[in-house]
């Protein structure tokens, strides 16, 4: 299928729409659709109770994942029937530009194309191939394999490709700077905490990537990478330079503080990252910090038979996916319990019994995994606060997802089940603790605000704290409003101020966990939406105003990956299901159920192509880090056209115009 394009500016005449009426849509037909829709997500549930769709990132974390097993030297069979599978997942993924791009349509993107380009030549490419040539000629092109970025200079050094010199200075001794120091642990994100620990393990001991094959990329450098510079102020501002010279500081005293404090430093590492193995979940529940614990393990001499190293192996191993025959590539995470709490919503939105065998067993399943006992990171700036909340992958008790646990309340209030009440009681003492300062809410932890620290040289990829987002402020909102929360209690009144503060001049919100604009103003206006906001009120006609002026030919909505450049925030290749259905939840939050925009963005969906539970989506519409890591979350093109159709239905059928939920 060949999407319909879209512009980059307003798409539809809609003072021509006003003198033209738009039938709406047949509800019947809709219906069964609907139902079509509902069996066949039912289908895929798991015999635990859960569902999981694919989550698919660029090229970076399969390469990543081949550079690993060269780097630990063990190819054994396993890894070698599994290797030419990843080659040629990876060569379907590179671009006409002859590179590899962070996004689905995306340019190239330097560091995923060294990685890529590396990857291949290691599974035994050969050089000459014309795809490693087209490959080789985009690369240097952009600057060659010197304008890498970080976290791919450190797997240059340690394979031997560049000097040590080219990465910052990470001494261990990090692990026992007081909290008042300028950088410190718990001022960064959770997700740049359990990469950078065991990282430090890795940086200390310098190892030398044990390449069977002796591989090399030296035709990937301009120059000389010896003799190259790097650059060391990611900002490129004044705050940078300071870091930077401060990195230089560091460099000429490393042999001494490799004598000062070293074996404390080590084994404060060394039990943090035990501490939070996580079994075979891994640490932090991420691939990078996985990766990275297993070649903390190596550097720590743990034998191949070591429990600890045979964990984190196979957690690293648990998120390759097996497309056919032919193909594999490995996830960055594993998302039950996001997949399986939004799944709930739209099936409970598409008339599901909430004591059907289907949903009685997907909320035990959610029960059985919430996290009541271990006090995460996250007690660093809430000590008082008791647990009581989920993660977004199977397990990862240090580190509960606050907007997870937000979906799952509201899923489970809306089922009724007096056997939830414990849980969400619990869970709503600890989001309303969780709350920053500013009234907004971040994903993971509090006050995540320290953004001097996005100027050090470690953080270019701009993604090294967890501060509150509209996104997740206005799930938190949502919730506590649907559980009978007042507009002028403490916390509800905080997070409506926050969230009228950061709406754009244009009527959007920004989102920072879905792409972009879409997802942000469909979960401000759900908020506001469900705190009572008049709809005829200034902020929600703006928001409205603006969706509407993104509706596109086809009668969708689509938002490239793009729009996280600011000159770029209006860009669009294609309308997408996924954020057709966010357009129109949010749309109908605001009340807009019977106007045109609804009607054609209702008819889009009805006739867009279906492949089973899926509706037919190309183009990515998740995000791990702006500009940095984008994600294809598989399930987003099943759940959300699914629950945004039987909202349409429902409240057409109850001529209702207040959606009456949350979300």
């Amino acid at each position: 299928m060949t999407p319909s394009p879209c512009s980059a500016s307003p798409a539809f005449d809609f003072d021509q729409a006003d003198t033209e009426p738009v039938a709406q849509p047949d509800l019947t037909a809709i219906a069964e659709l609907t139902e079509a829709a509902k069996a066949d997500f039912i289908a895929l549930q798991r015999p635990g109770g859960e569902w999981l769709f694919e989550l698919e990132p660029d090229a970076t974390i399969s390469s990543e994942y081949v550079l690993l097993q060269h780097f630990l030297g063990d190819l054994g069979p396993e890894y070698l029937a599994i290797e030419p599978k990843i080659a040629a997942y990876l060569r379907g993924l590179q671009a006409d530009h002859g590179g590899w791009p962070l996004y689905h349509g995306g340019e190239l993107d330097i560091s995923a194309s060294v990685k890529a380009y590396w990857a291949l030549k290691l599974a035994g490419d050969p050089p000459e191939a014309p795809h490693m040539q087209r490959a080789r000629d985009a690369i240097r092109i952009h600057g060659g394999a010197a304008q890498s970025n970080v976290f791919t200079r450190i797997s240059l050094a340690l394979f031997g490709e560049v000097p040590w010199r080219a990465v910052p200075v990470m001494p261990l001794q990090i692990m026992q700077l007081p909290e008042r120091f300028p950088f410190h642990l718990s001022k960064v994100s959770y997700w740049s905490r359990t990469v950078i620990v065991p990282l430090l393990i890795i940086m200390h001991f310098k190892p030398r990537a044990k390449n069977p094959r002796r591989v090399n990329i030296r035709e990937l450098f301009l120059t000389d990478p010896e003799k190259s510079a790097y650059n060391m102020n990611p900002r490129d501002s004044r705050l940078g330079a300071f870091f930077a010279a401060a990195d230089k500081v560091l460099r000429t005293t490393e042999p001494l503080l490799k004598k000062i404090g070293e074996k404390g430093a080590l084994k404060d590492a060394i039990a943090f990252v035990s501490q939070r193995l996580n079994g075979e979940d891994g640490l932090g529940g991420i691939y990078p910090a996985m990766a990275n614990t297993v070649m903390a393990f190596d550097c720590l001499g743990y034998g191949r038979d070591h429990p600890d190293f045979v964990t984190a192996m196979k957690s690293v191993d648990r998120l390759l996916v097996h497309r056919g025959d032919d193909q594999v590539y490995c996830q960055p995470c594993l998302s039950p319990i996001w997949d399986t709490c939004l799944g709930l919503h739209a099936l409970l939105e598409a008339g599901e019994d909430p004591g059907s065998d289907t949903m009685d067993r997907a909320f035990h399943w959610l029960l059985e995994r919430e996290i009541v006992e271990t006090r995460g990171d996250w007690i660093v700036r809430r000590p008082h606060v008791s647990p009581g909340g989920w993660a977004f992958q199977y397990q990862n008790a240090y580190y509960p997802d606050v907007d997870d646990t937000a979906v799952v309340v509201m899923a489970m209030d809306r089922a009724g089940n007096p056997q939830y009440k414990e849980a969400i009681e619990r869970a709503t003492e600890w989001i309303i603790g969780m709350q920053s300062s500013n009234g907004g809410w971040g994903a993971f932890e509090p006050e995540n605000t320290h953004y001097h620290l996005n100027h050090i040289p470690f953080a270019d990829h701009g993604a090294l704290l967890d501060p509150p987002t509209v996104d997740v402020t206005a799930r938190c909102i949502a919730m506590l409003a649907q559980l009978g929360y007042e507009p002028d209690h403490p916390a509800v009144q905080k997070g409506i101020g926050y969230l009228k503060r950061e709406q754009e001049a244009d009527g959007s919100w920004y989102g920072r966990w879905g792409v972009n604009y879409v997802y942000g103003t469909w979960s401000a206006l759900s908020a506001l939406n469900a705190v009572g906001e008049d709809p005829s009120s200034p902020a929600v006609r703006k928001a409205v105003d603006w969706l509407k002026s993104r509706q596109q030919p086809d009668g969708g909505w689509g938002e490239d990956c793009a729009t996280y450049w600011q000159e770029r925030r209006a860009e669009c290749k294609a309308s997408t299901p996924s954020q057709t259905a966010w357009a129109l939840l949010g749309l109908m939050a605001a009340g807009e159920l019977r106007s045109d925009a609804v009607a054609r963005g209702v008819r889009y969906l009805e006739d867009h192509p279906r492949d089973n539970v899926r509706w037919d989506e190309a183009y990515w519409t998740g995000i791990g880090f702006p500009r940095v890591f984008y994600l294809k979350y598989h399930g987003y093109a099943a759940y959300f056209p699914l629950w945004a159709l039987a909202r349409y239905q429902n409240l057409m059928r109850s001529n209702q115009p207040k959606v009456g939920y949350g979300i």
